[in-house]
């Protein structure tokens, strides 16, 4: 059975679960088959950079990390669900992508 396959990701991990508890509702409401979210690894990007811009004094550094989480979810395919799915308001901040799978 084909299926829409919808990836999430982004740094509030508040706003994903938004949007996939939405998702949830939808697909209950329609009787779609869902599976997830399923959460994937986190992505850290890290940045150090010196405090003092000109080398003088001792060396002392600042630490910066943001996270990136991502989610999965697998819905059994349905024009009535892929339409509701499709006008879900989407937070700034968070990136979807939806593709079809077999």
């Amino acid at each position: 059975m084909p299926k829409a396959r919808i990836k999430f990701a982004s740094t509030d991990i508040a706003k994903i679960n938004q949007i996939s508890d939405y998702i949830r509702e939808i697909a209950e409401k329609t009787g779609v088959e869902m599976k997830g979210p399923v959460p994937l690894p986190t992505k850290r990007l890290k940045l150090t950079t010196r405090k003092s811009p000109g080398g003088e004094g001792t060396a002392t550094w600042e630490r910066y990390e943001i996270r990136i989480h991502k989610r999965l979810i697998d819905m059994g395919l349905d024009e009535r669900a892929l339409r509701l799915v499709m006008r879900v308001p989407i937070p700034d901040g968070l990136n979807i992508e939806i593709e079809m799978i077999d």
